[in-house]
């Protein structure tokens, strides 16, 4: 029963403040009920297609949510406990993550769905704009690293290592069958008279079927080419996926790859929720974790790693994250067909991932001794709730567990799949808005360029711990984490300067702006300590580390001279707010 007040207490919660203070929100910003957005007036069948709330809430959802609110929880569960993960969950979701999502999606939305930097380019100044551009493109960079890394460790786990029989390369299978149905999807509503909802009747439960035939024909890559690395392949493999995603049209891949992605999402949520309230009710679960472990832990590499502020860059998506902004003003806001439907798709989408994050925390609450990695804790937890879900009404010969466990590793990878292709496509943005480019060639080229330093990473050798292999997704965790939140506060930043100038309640977005402004810095400052320790003792330095180090501090560099701009900006101009211009209507 704890377990299942925990679920229902965060949902009750985060419905609370989606009723008022997401009322609050919609109120000052006066959203418009009319189809008169940039979707509609730049539409060209490429990037602007509007899509009904139905459709794109999916989308957005299963864009932002990925990996994140999986491995971040978990994470952070294992370093401090769950109670602290929670805390920072719901506060942050409710007053920081969802405020940022909903300001960035409408100051893009109110200039013709122009992307964070081309906003601070016009209420700051040029420079500014450029670093703020370079700084998201190294942050989306950051994300295809470490999620391909994730799906590609996922594709090649063994039976064993996760505890059930539902190997990776059988993910692979049933992921690759997933890409292709999703196309398919996308043709078929393209092409045909089908509807929406007709065609998710038909694809959902072939994306089911996909998953009966992983185990059948598993794509195993160490097999295929056993001299070769398989999960190094794969992570060649997955970039070459995230550069043909990344030029194709929207409506090919991206909406129909993130309706079904979304409604994954939504299915295991249920399964879920209505496994644990079988498993309260007849006492098969309970809270095995403690709530706070102390204030100080080791991470995935031995270093110390602080509550504050590790917990806060720890778990990104599910409380703040500043991919989500990128998401909002790059691909959401070309495709958002009336602003009312703003107030769901960001705001709402936010608190939907922060109840998505609490369900992963309680996948690691539930076990007494947690074994594996993020990705095995979470698909046994959601096993385990769904078998408790269906227990009641199968054979007690039949042992579904192996399916589950199955299709939970598919849903994780299904996850990553939506961030890195949209990671992929946004950065692509960036380096076209940067270079001035427009053409088709220019968004191969750019594509390209995006790609590089994540082959580069793929390539190098991995970090030892223990005279064992350290996945890369570890090594670049905290900085990912780190450089997504300082992404946030920049994000926050600039929508603190833009209300301001508007006359606007810019404290709204100013008291999180310094938060996570704090926070993140300090995080990013103390994750440079262990190189230095290093180099410092004079003994060898992974070649990967001075990577990630060159990275770091480019990214403080850059976050700090953003600082600046907007300072000078702030007592330059907050006590002449700008007038709304015909192409930028009033807030209120």
């Amino acid at each position: 029963m704890d377990l299942l007040l925990f679920l229902v207490g965060s949902a009750l919660i985060l419905l609370f403040a989606y009723r008022f203070i997401g009322r609050k929100l919609a109120s000052m910003f006066t959203l418009s009920d009319s189809e008169d957005t940039p979707a509609h007036k730049m539409r060209d069948g490429l990037d602007f297609e509007p899509a009904r709330a139905s459709y794109l809430l999916p989308q957005h959802f299963s864009a932002i949510a990925a990996a994140g609110p999986i491995v971040g929880p978990i994470l952070a569960g294992l370093y401090f406990g769950w109670g602290p993960a929670w805390i920072w969950i719901i506060l942050g979701s409710v007053l920081i993550g969802g405020i940022h999502d909903f300001t960035a999606l409408m100051a893009s939305v109110r200039h013709r769905a122009r992307s964070i930097a081309e906003i601070v380019r016009e209420y700051m100044n040029p420079r500014a704009y450029v670093l703020f551009l370079v700084f998201i493109w190294f942050a989306l960079v950051y994300v295809i690293i470490a999620f391909t890394d994730v799906t590609a460790g996922t594709f090649v786990a063994k039976a064993s290592s996760a505890g059930a029989d539902a190997p990776g390369p059988a993910v692979a299978t049933s992921s690759a069958l997933y890409l292709m149905l999703a196309v398919a999807m996308g043709f078929v509503l393209r092409r045909t008279r089908i509807g929406s909802l007709k065609a998710k009747l038909i694809f959902l439960p072939l994306v089911f079927l996909a998953i009966l035939v992983g185990p059948y024909i598993p794509i195993d890559i160490n097999r295929l080419f056993p001299n070769l690395n398989g999960q190094e392949v794969w992570g060649y493999v997955l970039l070459g996926y995230c550069f043909l995603a990344a030029i194709s049209p929207v409506w090919a891949l991206l909406q129909p790859r993130g309706e079904l992605g979304g409604y994954f999402l939504y299915i295991v949520m249920a399964a879920a929720m209505l496994g644990v309230a079988v498993g309260a009710l007849t006492g098969g679960l309970h809270i095995q974790q403690p709530f706070f472990k102390g204030w100080e832990a080791s991470d995935t590499l031995g270093a110390s790693a602080p509550l504050f502020p590790i917990l806060f860059i720890t778990v990104a998506c599910g409380a703040c994250s500043g991919f989500h902004s990128i998401v909002a003003s790059g691909t959401t806001s070309k495709q958002l067909r009336r602003e009312k439907d703003a107030l769901p798709i960001a705001y709402g989408s936010m608190l939907l991932e922060a109840f998505f994050a609490c369900l992963s925390l309680a996948t690691l609450m539930i076990l007494a001794k947690p074994a594996g990695g993020p990705s095995a804790i979470y698909a046994n937890g959601i096993a385990d709730f769904a078998k408790g879900a269906l227990s009641p009404i199968l054979p007690e010969s039949m042992d579904v567990r192996p399916f589950l466990f199955q299709f939970a590793l598919l849903c994780f990878a299904t996850f990553v799949f939506d961030t890195l292709d949209a990671c992929t496509r946004l950065a692509r943005y960036v380096l076209m808005e940067l270079f001035g480019w427009a053409s088709r060639r220019q968004a191969v080229a750019a594509t390209a360029i995006t790609l590089v330093l994540p082959a580069i990473a793929v390539a190098m050798p991995r970090v030892q711990l223990a005279g064992r292999p350290v996945p890369l997704y570890q090594v670049f965790w905290n900085i990912f984490g780190s450089s997504n939140q300082l992404l946030a506060a920049l994000t926050l930043l600039a929508v603190t300067v833009w209300l301001a100038r508007k006359g606007m309640a810019y404290w709204v977005a100013l008291g999180p702006t310094v938060f996570m402004m704090v926070m993140t810095l300090w995080s990013l400052v103390i994750s440079i300590n262990p190189y230095l320790n290093l180099w410092r003792s004079g003994g060898p330095v992974d070649p990967i580390r001075h990577f990630q180090f060159g990275i770091t501090i480019s990214l403080i560099v850059l976050s700090v001279w953003l600082i600046v701009e907007a300072v000078i900006t702030w007592r330059t101009f907050i006590r002449r707010p700008r007038r709304a211009t015909s192409e930028e209507p009033a807030l209120a």
